[in-house]
């Protein structure tokens, strides 16, 4: 059975630095991502990786500050978050699936975790 499970989150300060991280169990996916869901809002794409570090795809709003990473021996993935600003405060979803990389819709990725808050006080 597959399972992403998400870990990480938390309240900090605007301006602070987090890393998210997403553990899967089952076969080595294609392709991992990062969604995110602020309240009220619709969830949206944050940044995907392939099989390797080289190929990774961000969101523009979020390239600079973001990045992503994944460590395939611990069928892992990494968000790293810098310059954290109140904006990103949302909960943060682990996406992934078998198919080709790039993918940065939401209904491409068939495994979903359940979410990790993060929360971004001013």
């Amino acid at each position: 059975q597959v399972q992403l499970v998400e870990s990480g989150g938390g309240l900090v300060q605007a301006g602070d630095s987090l890393r998210l991280s997403c553990e899967a169990s089952g076969r080595t996916f294609n392709i991992m991502g990062w969604f995110r869901q602020a309240p009220g809002k619709e969830r949206e794409f944050v940044a995907a990786i392939g099989r390797s570090d080289r190929t990774t795809h961000y969101s523009d709003s979020m390239k600079g500050r973001f990045t992503i990473s994944r460590d395939i021996n611990k069928n892992t993935v990494y968000l790293h978050m810098n310059s954290l600003k109140p904006e990103d405060t949302a909960a943060y979803y682990c996406a992934a699936d078998y198919g080709a990389f790039p993918r940065w819709k939401d209904y491409q990725y068939e495994y979903w975790g359940q979410g990790t808050q993060v929360t971004v006080s001013s």
